[in-house]
């Protein structure tokens, strides 16, 4: 597949980007008929514009793009209730897409393609978000001071063994929250809180930074072991910079909880918004980026995990080998929310 970005236009009067065909698309058509799909993404990689321009030479379709961060194109949907505007949200971590949820911006679609492309973990019980890429918060370790069979589990890491040695980000961050609700679901909040508390007590220094400062936390001995998410180091390990690549040849990377429930998993993942003016060419958009050619381009983009079964991950992820994956449904990550914002706080991570 051959991509040109040549012809995405930037439209400053509404505030999009125009993914148009390569042909120039010409919309001619007014109301529910028009042949456009707007949609707002948190996401900003150039491939994935590409992919929606293809989605256009495809179907007619044009793709009208919005890029912001997560809250405010939640609050930009709730602004436009009244007069809808977007018909897709795209964004990062299902924790937000619980946000949306609750705050009624998503409504449930069907579609029989997505059903059977995306694992039934990956997506909403009742069809309002599926999962398009997947994340792992997985575990690294410094190869000087750690042997890989000293690590097993998250578990493990609140045991005496590695006091004031761990370093991960504050728990205000969402990965870090759906983490905790990832173990409300399958531990309990008595057992996920006590887990908290040890974990904190184990930390070699206070939350600080975001996942790039522990991986260099880690590399530069200021801690032993640290959760990321898995594309922070390769990001680093594809790196044009050569002191990024020299600081991941000082960790290396570990699959927590093989023997058990698996690596916690997280996504990045697309609903239809409630009202949408173009339901159906938001559903086809959807549809569209489960088939494999787009899930390998839209997965690479970030070097993320494709959501559909079968579709090659990128060289760099290859290395990294496979791994067994947490398979509780992710939408348990938001529910759980509330409760493990609070058992942090009680925990005392910051």
């Amino acid at each position: 597949m051959i991509f040109n970005l040549s012809k995405i236009a930037l439209i400053t009067s509404v505030g999009f980007f125009s993914i148009t065909s390569l042909g120039g698309c010409t919309n001619t058509q007014t109301g529910s008929e028009e042949k456009i799909v707007r949609v707002y993404s948190a996401r900003h990689y150039d491939t994935d514009q590409a992919l929606y321009k293809d989605f256009t030479q495809q179907t007619g379709i044009e793709v009208k793009l919005l890029e912001s961060k997560d809250n405010e194109l939640l609050e930009r949907i709730k602004n436009e209730a009244s007069n809808p505007q977007a018909d897709v949200l795209i964004t990062v971590d299902a924790g937000r897409l619980w946000r949306a949820e609750q705050a009624n911006l998503l409504q449930s679609i069907s579609s029989n393609q997505l059903d059977e492309k995306i694992p039934e973990n990956l997506r909403h019980p009742d069809g309002l978000w599926f999962g398009l890429t997947k994340r792992v918060r997985m575990l690294i370790y410094n190869k000087a001071k750690v042997k890989p069979e000293e690590l097993s589990t998250y578990e493990a890491l609140a045991e005496p063994a590695w006091k004031k040695r761990v370093c991960v980000r504050s728990s205000n961050n969402i990965y870090n929250q759906s983490l905790l609700g990832s173990f409300i679901e399958s531990k309990g909040e008595a057992e996920t809180e006590q887990w908290a508390k040890d974990l904190v007590a184990n930390f070699a220094r206070p939350p600080k930074g975001g996942d790039v400062d522990q991986i260099k936390a880690v590399a530069a001995g200021q801690c032993d072991v640290a959760i990321v998410n898995h594309y922070y180091v390769a990001r680093l390990a594809q790196s044009e910079n050569s002191k990024n690549r020299a600081i991941i040849e000082k960790v290396g990377v570990f699959f927590p909880n093989q023997e058990d429930r698996g690596t916690h998993v997280n996504i990045s993942g697309a609903g239809v918004v409630a009202n949408a003016p173009h339901k159906e060419h938001a559903i086809a958009f959807m549809e569209y980026l489960t088939s494999p050619e787009a899930q390998k381009v839209f997965a690479e983009a970030n070097n993320e995990y494709p959501a559909v079964i079968g579709v090659d991950v990128s060289p760099a992820l290859k290395e990294y080998g496979e791994f067994k994956s947490d398979t509780i449904n992710v939408s348990a990550y938001g529910r759980n929310n509330p409760e493990a914002t609070k058992i942090a706080d009680r925990a005392g991570w910051q």
